[in-house]
């Protein structure tokens, strides 16, 4: 027997497994040693709604993207899947990245604070990240009048990418 890890795009736990079959073939398995996974999952501090804030950062300017919400199933599919999903808490609902737009994002790092309860997320943006148009949803900026003012330029127009409607 062979045990080889499967490192794209984290070591998620899961193996290959070669077996030699009667015929002479080997075929594939996958395993996976979804114990850990799950434990280290369950394991950060959700609110009372089941929820842990999630801070995307661009891996490598490190410049903030957004902020969104994972429960613990949302989390699980980022992990396994290498694009990020969310929970709605207006929708009330699961949501990938760019499941709209187009402008997904291709995670390369999970990060934990110190008090496991709160996440920062290392991903290489498709497009924008903002749903107004905007690489980032941190695009206003406080100004010495003390009014938010627009401090980066606009990306693509909302109305071209999501219809009128936005």
């Amino acid at each position: 027997m062979t045990w080889a890890r499967l490192n794209w795009p984290f070591d998620h736990g899961r193996l290959e497994r070669y077996h030699a079959m009667s015929s002479g073939q080997a075929y594939l398995h996958w395993e996976h040693s979804v114990s850990k996974q799950d434990e280290t999952i369950s394991g950060l501090k959700y609110n009372d709604d089941g929820l842990i804030p999630a801070v995307v950062i661009d891996s490598e300017t490190k410049e903030p993207l957004m902020m969104a919400w994972m429960n613990a199933a949302s989390l699980k599919t980022t992990i396994e899947t290498g694009r990020t999903h969310f929970w709605s808490r207006s929708r009330q609902k699961y949501w990938m990245k760019g499941e709209s737009s187009g402008h997904v994002q291709q995670v390369k790092a999970i990060c934990v604070d110190c008090d496991l309860d709160t996440l920062v997320i290392e991903v290489v943006q498709q497009g924008a990240a903002c749903h107004e148009g905007y690489r980032s949803c941190f695009f206003r900026q406080l100004g010495e009048d003390g009014a938010w003012q627009v401090s980066a330029e606009r990306v693509f127009k909302p109305e071209d990418v999501y219809g009128k409607g936005q």
